[in-house]
């Protein structure tokens, strides 16, 4: 298994950014092992993996089995830093990471990587802040990737509304005032109601599946299950699991073998 550390110019962030890229392209037959797949002709399915608040593009590998669950499946698996930013557009400061998810990330790795360009070869997911990141960009740039997935997801804009801004001051450096926010593309059911109406006007747009799991002793599991809620009333081809396990590694490292068994991984 070839694990990658690359540096490349970030056009959206305007400076040099890592990533670090699971490519199964060095697999080979020992007696005893299963019969591998030789994918060197073809161009691998891909997830775009995103890391959780205080985190940074070594998380995943570091602190779950995801390297050899990917080999295992052939599937190429890309994880950026997204430092503390919710993977939001922040005007502000120069810093567009939506744009740099959603876009630049996946067009320079299929320019540097054999990568599948079909939608529904692409995925994106991420875990707390990075399960917030993979919905909302997931379903902003729906035209890209044909599956999210979001673990434990900081899904906490409603719950900003109701708090002081001394509570939340960190979140609302990124997401802004929760007032504006609740009513932008910042807010995923927006984003849902928006692909909707997309849908009934034309018929090539189609709605990515979703996978979305939280632990019943999160803090979040209530946000959680409102937005499953509301994902089942617009007819969303949700996939929702619950499980005992509180804001851990220890629930994702679990949780993640469970996302890449519901992505069509199957050639």
């Amino acid at each position: 298994m070839a694990l990658l550390q690359v540096n490349f110019m970030s056009k959206s962030l305007m400076r040099k950014v890592p990533i670090l890229v699971v490519l199964p392209v060095d697999k080979v037959n020992l007696p005893g092992m299963s019969e591998i797949t030789d994918n060197r002709n073809n161009s691998f399915k891909t997830l775009y993996l995103l890391h959780g608040m205080f985190g940074n593009y070594t998380d995943w590998v570091s602190e779950t089995r995801i390297q050899r669950l990917a080999e295992e499946r052939n599937l190429v698996v890309v994880m950026p830093s997204g430092e503390n930013s919710f993977y939001l557009d922040q005007p502000e400061s120069g810093n567009f990471y939506g744009e740099f998810i959603g876009k630049e990330l996946v067009d320079i790795t299929r320019k540097m990587f054999p990568l599948s360009k079909r939608r529904e070869d692409t995925f994106i997911a991420g875990l707390s802040m990075g399960g917030y990141g993979a919905i909302r960009n997931g379903l902003k740039y729906h035209e890209t990737f044909g599956y999210i997935a979001g673990l434990s997801s900081a899904l906490i804009l409603e719950q900003m509304l109701n708090e002081s801004f001394k509570e939340i001051a960190y979140e609302k450096s990124c997401f802004g005032d929760p007032q504006e926010a609740i009513l932008s593309d910042k807010n995923p059911k927006i984003l849902v109601k928006y692909i909707r109406e997309k849908m009934k006007e034309d018929p090539s747009v189609h709605f990515p599946k979703m996978y979305m799991a939280c632990g019943t002793e999160d803090d979040l599991i209530n946000s959680n299950r409102d937005f499953r809620d509301f994902l089942m009333e617009n007819n969303v081809d949700l996939t929702y699991e619950e499980g005992p396990g509180a804001h851990t590694w220890d629930f994702w490292d679990t949780y993640i073998e469970k996302v890449l068994d519901w992505l069509p991984l199957k050639n």
